[in-house]
């Protein structure tokens, strides 16, 4: 049992990565990608759908973590305190000038929150690559100040690259010159994915060790696995609804 709920985390937080990468990335590059608003209006537009999708992962994986790993969910964290920190406000400023950029009109307003959400991308993306690092260490010592700025870059530019394909594969000749197909996503998506399956496969030995009590597992299965084919065909829905048939609208729905 505790090796199905390691590959549930492990699907989880690989799969968070590997989707929620694209809209960091696409974040991150919005000033430049979005040369005019109505290049930046288009961008938001192809990643809003999306977002509240993807962010499901981690707080599956989240949930995933407290109820059958908790040593491991303590450690992380107290260990990793600042960064988490850090992440949920990056996450908090992200999310919020998704929201807030088109609920008034103006340069000056729009300006700020597409900033706001460049600047919050990019504390996303370093804080991950950073807490990567710290936990591949063990969390037995000082946080590594140049290691996590090398991982966390390492990640921004895979989330970087992520973003950018994608909004190549949805918005193809629109904001890029060139145009990615459903290959190379797939590629891209793997590769942002990969500094968190590096690190779980690392990690497995001691997260089984310190598993919970086997009939903590079988009640977390009774309660949360029937969920997950749920939580499989909305992110499917979510993908053929807004896929690059239904990009050509440059307005956001809901963002």
């Amino acid at each position: 049992m505790d090796i199905l709920w390691l590959g549930m985390l492990a699907l989880l937080l690989t799969g968070y990565f590997a989707l929620e990468g694209f809209d960091i990335g696409l974040g991150m590059l919005l000033p430049v990608l979005g040369r005019s608003q109505r290049d930046r209006d288009r961008i938001v537009a192809a990643m809003a759908p999306f977002v509240l999708a993807n962010e499901v992962w981690l707080v599956a994986a989240a949930g995933v973590l407290f109820g059958a790993f908790p040593e491991a969910e303590g450690k992380v964290l107290f260990g990793l305190y600042p960064l988490v920190v850090a992440l949920l406000v990056s996450w908090i400023l992200r999310d919020a000038g998704l929201w807030f950029r088109r609920r008034a009109d103006g340069r000056v307003w729009r300006a700020a929150w597409d900033w706001t959400i460049c600047g919050a991308s990019c504390g996303l993306a370093l804080s991950w690559g950073t807490a990567l690092v710290a936990m591949a260490g063990g969390l037995t010592g000082p946080m590594p100040v140049l290691p996590g700025l090398a991982g966390g870059t390492a990640v921004a530019g895979l989330f970087a690259l992520h973003g950018r394909t994608f909004v190549s594969w949805l918005l193809p000749g629109q904001v890029t010159a060139g145009r990615r197909n459903g290959w190379a996503l797939l590629l891209s998506a793997c590769a942002a994915a990969a500094p968190a399956a590096a690190l779980l496969a690392a990690a497995a030995p001691w997260l089984l060790r310190h598993a919970a009590p086997a009939g903590t597992l079988n009640v977390l299965s009774v309660m949360i696995l029937p969920l997950t084919p749920l939580m499989v065909g909305a992110q499917v829905w979510v993908w053929r609804t807004f896929g690059p048939r239904r990009a050509a609208d440059p307005v956001p729905s809901f963002f």
